[in-house]
């Protein structure tokens, strides 16, 4: 018997949407069957724009693509303040969710958001790409090898970007009313969070200490920032996102044995290849010239990008419920959740004057 493809529907022309679709299309185990945005000439445009296949769906209102029997999930990306509304629309009509980061403005939002994914049976997945590189899942085996690594005890994560002036004045991540965490939330801080959280293997720290000096636009929206993390061992964690900074978006962990570095995390500099450098028990030589041994650099090839292992996932995850009656998967909404509340930690300590928060599950 062949296997089920999922049939996903955009919601909304976002720019993201592009690469999305193009990611579905790609995807073996999925296909592209409808758009939906404001109105019928904008979706059937960006259809076009974007090369859909000719059975795909046009739809002038996203109501009337969440009433589609035959859609079995959606991407939604749009602005983080309509995800309430129509993630829990679309769990009501049983459609499984692929959403766009950040999943909420806070977390009491995104649980609003799980409440009603869990009541319909539905599976809800962030878009957070670089957690489904294959380059991922083996950094993450040098991670648990604790007699190359040992035990993680401090993470620095960075990812900023320098958008023209355009985007600083109008794009979505900039307007309060579209998306209210700025930097914090939308293309940087949210995968720098995810970073930690991934290196500490998803542990909550204690308390998270906004750095002073936030940058803030005339609107009052986050274009730059930073915090630190902190365990109650000892452990810590710094991350720094920004919308005024070269493109750069690294992560080093650092264990009792071992370093583990990638230069490109988000996004790797090659779509079909990408690359870590992780080092083990070093030390300098006699002379103190140089260390030894030297850290060793791995490369990953994939046919696929990152994006489509993502969508492969999630449809695998989908199928699993129509096609067997599985349970909707716990652990990728439990990321969210968790990246949510260090991001409202930040949020929090930036308004109570950098205090430290403590972080309650």
């Amino acid at each position: 018997m062949a296997e089920m493809v999922i049939r996903i529907g955009i919601i909304g022309c976002a720019n993201i949407a592009r690469k999305m679709s193009r990611a579905i299309a790609l995807a073996p185990n999925a296909e592209l069957s409808a758009v939906a945005s404001r109105s019928a000439e904008k979706a059937e445009e960006f259809a076009k724009a974007n090369n859909f296949p000719p059975t795909a769906k046009i739809y002038g209102s996203y109501e009337s693509l969440l009433e589609d029997p035959e859609i079995d999930a959606v991407y939604i990306p749009l602005p983080t303040s309509l995800h309430l509304k129509w993630a829990c629309l679309a769990a009501s009509k049983k459609k499984h969710i692929l959403l766009e980061k950040p999943v909420a403005p806070n977390v009491g939002q995104l649980d609003e958001i799980l409440e009603a994914c869990q009541a319909n049976g539905i599976q809800i997945m962030d878009a957070t790409m670089w957690m489904h590189h294959p380059r991922t899942q083996q950094m993450r085996r040098f991670l648990n090898d604790k007699d190359q690594f040992g035990e993680v005890k401090a993470v620095h994560s960075c990812f900023t970007h320098a958008p023209d002036e355009d985007y600083l004045r109008n794009d979505i991540r900039v307007k309060p009313d579209l998306d209210s965490l700025g930097a914090i939330g939308g293309d940087v801080g949210w995968y720098a969070i995810r970073a930690i959280l991934w290196a500490f293997d998803y542990e909550l720290p204690k308390t998270v200490l906004a750095m002073r000096g936030p940058v803030f636009n005339e609107a009052g929206v986050i274009l730059s920032c930073g915090a630190t993390l902190h365990w109650e061992d000892g452990r810590v964690a710094y991350f720094h996102c920004s919308f005024s900074s070269n493109l750069t978006s690294q992560v080093t962990a650092i264990g009792t044995k071992g370093t583990l570095h990638s230069d490109d995390f988000v996004i790797p500099y090659q779509e079909k290849e990408a690359y870590y450098k992780a080092a083990s028990k070093n030390r300098l030589n006699d002379l103190q010239t140089g260390w030894e041994p030297l850290p060793s650099h791995h490369i990953i090839s994939t046919d696929l990008p990152q994006e489509v292992h993502m969508v492969g996932a999630f449809a695998q995850l989908v199928r699993d419920i129509k096609a067997n009656g599985g349970k909707p998967d716990q652990f990728w909404p439990l990321c969210s959740r968790k990246t949510q509340l260090i991001i409202d930690a930040v949020m929090d300590s930036i308004g109570q004057g950098f205090e430290p928060i403590e972080v309650v599950n």
